[in-house]
């Protein structure tokens, strides 16, 4: 007869309660850890902060009576054949819930920020490319493939999506964020919540919060906001995709607010996640968040004393392997230094979820779909674990395609002549790294294992151009060293080798000069290579000094431009850098954002016209490198001034993107002119393809509020909508503006109003005045509001 907590009539609740109620402390606070196996035989670089400092041994059988909460990463510590590592995870599952006395396994967790991150799976487009495509559908279909193959394998937990809204692009994890926007961030992001959590995985949110407000946009530095930037800027991404997204996990994130580490932060972890906004899932913590508290942000002397913070703050799970949560937790439990409840508190969340996703179920088997024929089965060759099958590369080259962005064209280049005679020029344009951010495994977990096969198929921009146009006669040059962290281009290791390189790099310089003079027209294609912690120009602890071209690649260009042969400028990068020294120089520039596996074939579509771009800027580009930082949706006085010798003009605004097409938009009308402060009215547009080739507008809208009790931006998005056209074909776009939409923190407590008065809204093609091709005015009537969470966040679009 099944035991409480293993019958499916009651609620995962009550057989939470159930099972909790016969657990002991050891039992309970099992749940609570997760183990890394294998991590700390890796010799390779760390893949997580302080990883090798950090990590211990994992005594596997002492914690096998008690259980296991969690399982770190079974797919992406190490290279593994994904059949051979389904089946692993299976055994060690059946193991683990052998070993205790209730059968318990533990939730599987894995990283999932540009796909399944393990060996051969699918690499999709970097997060900073799905804020691109402005297209919340096509990301939510890419989040329910890449769930699918999760479950398949028997993951249960996905780390992502990072909801971080850039502030500093010098941050090294730009790449992994949607874009500088808090409105694009929330709506691309809640999208690919849904989309793992429709496929049972669970979606967990990155990083609560604040983490890419850091200073100096330096990884792991403290975040010094005011509380309503914090509660306008950082906070509505993640309390959409709670809301409305359904997420059911949250990683707290490194950074301390005002002094307040996350992990320890009450308020955040439980008075507004839970008693405000109704979260009911799990707070786990960031890979050794709660070590941390005491070794880096030194408010606790013992890692029993920061265990007890972090439980007290809210955090249910630590991360990644068992130092806190264990037996200094339990010792503090004892001496009456950590109240028992709060363990009870932390597991029954744990136990609840175990319930939600049928691990406790009377039934369960740890076999997952792809393992139907039990775990021998890895040994057969028709095994079906496929994680870069022909639908994925589908949908990871669709959204690759719609993430391009042609940033200039003088229209007389672009598309390219089939037969054209075409340098390609640069040390990115032959390199498969070029399509890859630093949360995929070739470049996370790959580069630790010399001689590993990629495992994919990630075509160059050079092969991929050739395979696009076979008529046309391409050549290549590198041009300059691969781009990398200082001093790795050379050594200091005497003078003859510092000459040798000097020569080196001058012969390359020369040689791409010949290359590009030689042409019809140069496609220098340059950008970033990602890394972990200093490895490369963008990623994870890469952070960039200022958004100057890394390395000699600025020389390169320089070079390419005085041949006097056309050059189009490719970007492939993690970040947006400055452009503003070649703006009148360039016949043409397309930025890709890490497009993934298929960004090669997408990028020369786009320039061989096959593909018409429609990718728009989620980070404006900087006409200078300096000056930063720097995001669109500032007041006033954060705009250009004559208080200041700095421009902070960008080059190209947030927004921006063209198109082989044109498109007219013909003046829009609202149902009313008057709108109550509880009201709302539509705002109808029709956009006409007045051009020659399909294509598709991006019809963004902005508001601007003339006058507010606060210093408020000068225009913000609250709503956008992709139309895609045929040559001649018109249709209407309708955007249904409420009231709520125009709310902002008023009070220092995070107070949110609506006032009445005088609005506008901005249909614009950008976030730049220039952008803007009609306004609408409005005035809100009625008394001022107080509005919370409930309020309407999303300016729901319909395209007829």
């Amino acid at each position: 007869m099944p035991q409480p907590w293993q019958d499916t009539s009651l609620s995962a609740e009550d057989r939470a309660a159930a099972l909790l109620s016969s657990m002991t402390l050891e039992e309970k606070l099992a749940q609570l850890v997760g183990v890394w196996p294998g991590s700390e035989a890796e010799e390779g670089e760390d893949v997580a902060p302080l990883q090798h400092e950090v990590s211990e041994a994992v005594d596997l059988d002492g914690l096998l009576p008690h259980g296991i909460g969690q399982l770190t990463r079974p797919f992406g510590t190490a290279p593994v054949e994904p059949a051979e590592g389904a089946a692993a995870l299976a055994r060690l599952q059946a193991r683990i819930a052998a070993g205790n006395r209730f059968g318990i396994p533990a939730l599987a967790h894995e990283e999932c920020l540009t796909g399944f991150f393990a060996w051969r799976a699918t690499v999709f487009p970097t997060p900073l490319a799905w804020g691109a495509s402005f297209d919340p559908a096509l990301v939510g279909r890419a989040a329910g493939l890449i769930g699918g193959s999760l479950r398949a394998a028997g993951i249960h937990q996905g780390l992502a999506p990072v909801l971080d809204v850039v502030r500093d692009a010098r941050w090294g994890r730009t790449e992994e964020s949607i874009g500088e926007d808090p409105y694009l961030v929330a709506t691309i992001g809640t999208a690919y919540v849904h989309g793992l959590e429709s496929a049972g995985i669970v979606a967990t949110l990155k990083h609560f919060a604040g983490y890419a407000a850091s200073r100096g946009g330096r990884n792991h530095a403290p975040v010094s906001i005011g509380p309503r930037e914090l509660a306008d800027v950082i906070l509505p991404p993640f309390e959409l995709a709670v809301r409305d997204g359904g997420a059911r996990s949250v990683m707290h994130s490194y950074n301390d607010l005002d002094g307040v580490p996350s992990a320890a932060n009450p308020w955040l972890l439980t008075e507004l996640l839970r008693d405000t906004w109704g979260f009911t899932g799990t707070v786990v913590a960031d890979y050794f968040g709660v070590s941390f508290l005491e070794l880096a942000h030194r408010v606790a002397d013992s890692r029993g004393a920061a265990a007890g913070l972090a439980l007290a703050a809210g955090v249910d799970v630590e991360l990644p392997a068992v130092r806190c949560f264990g037996t200094p937790l339990r010792d503090a439990v004892r001496a009456g230094e950590v109240d028992e409840a709060l363990v009870d508190r932390a597991a029954l969340r744990v136990l609840r979820q175990k319930c939600e996703l049928g691990l406790l179920d009377a039934g369960w088997s740890p076999m997952p779909s792809a393992l139907a024929g039990g775990v021998d089965a890895a040994d057969s060759a028709d095994l079906d674990l496929e994680l870069d099958p022909p639908e994925m590369r589908a949908v990871a080259r669709e959204l690759a395609e719609e993430s391009v962005v042609l940033l200039a064209d003088d229209g007389d280049v672009l598309p390219l002549a089939p037969d054209a005679r075409i340098a390609v020029v640069g040390p990115l344009a032959d390199d498969p790294a070029a399509m890859l951010g630093c949360y995929t495994f070739p470049r996370h977990v790959g580069v630790e294992h010399p001689g590993l096969p990629l495992g994919i198929e990630v075509p160059t921009l050079f092969a991929a151009l050739r395979a696009e146009l076979p008529g046309a006669r391409i050549a290549h040059a590198e041009g300059c060293a691969a781009p990398g962290p200082a001093g790795s281009a050379g050594d200091a290791g005497g003078a003859a080798s510092a000459g040798a390189a000097a020569l080196t790099a001058e012969s390359r310089l020369a040689q791409a000069a010949r290359t590009a003079a030689d042409a019809d027209v140069c496609v220098a294609v340059l950008g970033d290579r990602s890394g972990l912690f200093g490895r490369g120009t963008s990623g994870e602890g890469c952070d960039a000094v200022d958004l100057e071209l890394p390395g000699e690649q600025g020389a390169l260009l320089d070079t390419l431009v005085a041949t006097g042969t056309p050059v189009v400028l490719v970007l492939f990068t993690g970040r947006p850098y400055a452009l503003g020294r070649w703006s009148r120089l360039l016949a043409a520039a397309v930025q890709a954002f890490f497009p993934g596996e298929e960004g090669g074939p997408a990028v020369a579509g786009v320039l061989s016209g096959r593909v018409n771009p429609s990718g728009r800027l989620p980070v404006s580009v900087p006409y200078a490198p300096g000056g930063q930082p720097w995001t669109y949706a500032q007041p006033p006085l954060g705009l250009r001034g004559d208080a200041s010798s700095i421009d902070p003009t960008p080059l190209f605004p947030f927004g921006h993107g063209l198109s082989y097409t044109s498109f007219a938009w013909e003046r829009p009308e609202a149902d009313a002119a008057e709108v109550p402060t509880d009201g709302e009215t539509t705002v109808r547009l029709t956009v006409r393809n007045t051009g020659d080739r399909a294509g598709t507008e991006v019809v963004q809208l902005y508001l601007h509020d003339p006058v507010a009790r606060i210093a408020r931006p000068v225009s913000r998005l609250i709503g956008y909508a992709r139309v895609p056209l045929r040559p001649g074909e018109s249709a209407e776009v309708h955007f249904a503006f409420h009231a709520d939409l125009a709310s902002y923190p008023l009070g220092a407590d995070g107070t949110r109003v609506v006032e009445p008065g005088a609005l506008e809204l901005r249909l614009a093609s950008s976030s730049a005045d220039s952008g803007v091709r009609h306004t609408v005015p409005l005035t809100l009537t009625g008394p001022e509001r107080t509005v919370d969470h409930r309020r309407r966040m999303v300016c729901e679009v319909r395209v007829k």
